[in-house]
């Protein structure tokens, strides 16, 4: 495997997406401590970037949409941000559902700001992913997509409007998944203390507003979600929140559809069903929650 440096202006890092490189540091995150997949990573969000300055775009909505349109096709890829240490992961070209959803933000805030730099990407994409907006070890990721809203709401960075929609209910549960199923997660399996702090940060008793599949078909429903907004789906399994996270497209009829990095799909897609018939028949996915970009 070939291996690149960067110096300052020039980024060079190895495309094996288990080794650490060097990169432009930036106020948290230092040179040693972001992981690229290759080097095509900064000139792809680069070119992005210019992409999306060009567009004319100014509404975070619309740039979501823009940004999720230039990703379709992109492959679905799991567990890209885990390694031997905790490192700011950026990876352009493998995607899974959260990292999707964090690209969009990190595209997105970066445009609206003015930006056209990959740095500015990975400054976004450690201020969304990490609680408090900065990386340390594993357990300073935010791991459950309740406590990610919150964090970035508190900070500024996102808007749930699940409680505004017609409809809106609420739903109490323990959000302790990872603490119950450690040999799942490597970095938890042999590190007793790490499960220490991953547990002081899980919820208990968590109180978070969804809205139930049944009403996905509601005209009034239907009318409040906006293209470009951030959608997650709640699930039934015990200790987890959601299962799944996309963006709604609302297409010429009114009906929000859902475009996603897609497991089953194995790429960002966007579904062809609109989203209350892609739930339906769903045995684990018990409604949506939905979250906007602020300005």
């Amino acid at each position: 495997m070939k291996h690149f440096l960067f110096l300052i202006t020039v980024l060079l890092v190895a495309c094996s997406p288990q080794q650490s490189q060097q990169a432009v540091a930036h106020p948290a995150a230092t040179v040693q401590q972001m992981r690229f997949h290759c080097e095509a990573d900064t000139t792809r969000i680069n070119e992005l970037l210019v992409s999306g300055s060009n567009s004319g775009l100014d509404e975070a909505n619309a740039l979501v949409e823009f940004y999720a349109r230039q990703l379709l096709g992109t492959p679905y890829v799991a567990h890209t941000l885990e390694g031997d240490k905790e490192m700011l992961t950026i990876n352009i070209h493998e995607l899974d559902c959260l990292t999707f959803i964090e690209s969009l933000y990190a595209l997105t805030r970066a445009t609206l700001d003015g930006r056209r730099s990959w740095r500015d990407f990975a400054a976004n994409i450690e201020n969304v992913r990490y609680r408090g907006g900065q990386m340390g070890d594993y357990s300073t990721r935010i791991h459950y997509i309740s406590e990610w809203i919150i964090d970035n709401h508190m900070r500024g960075n996102l808007v749930e409007i699940t409680p505004d929609l017609p409809h809106a209910d609420y739903m109490v549960k323990n959000i302790d998944y990872m603490t119950h199923h450690v040999d799942s997660y490597r970095q938890l399996k042999d590190d007793s203390a790490m499960v220490e702090k991953i547990r002081r940060h899980e919820l208990r008793n968590h109180r978070f507003p969804y809205l139930k599949r049944s009403w996905l078909n509601d005209k009034a429903v239907k009318a409040a979600l906006r293209t470009g907004d951030f959608v997650t789906l709640v699930t039934n399994i015990e200790g987890l929140d959601v299962s799944h996270n996309g963006i709604i497209v609302v297409d010429e009829k009114g009906d929000p559809h859902l475009l996603d990095a897609s497991m089953t799909g194995h790429r960002v897609m966007l579904q062809d069903k609109p989203l209350y018939k892609y739930l339906q028949n769903s045995k684990t996915n018990l409604g949506i929650r939905v979250f906007r970009i602020m300005p």
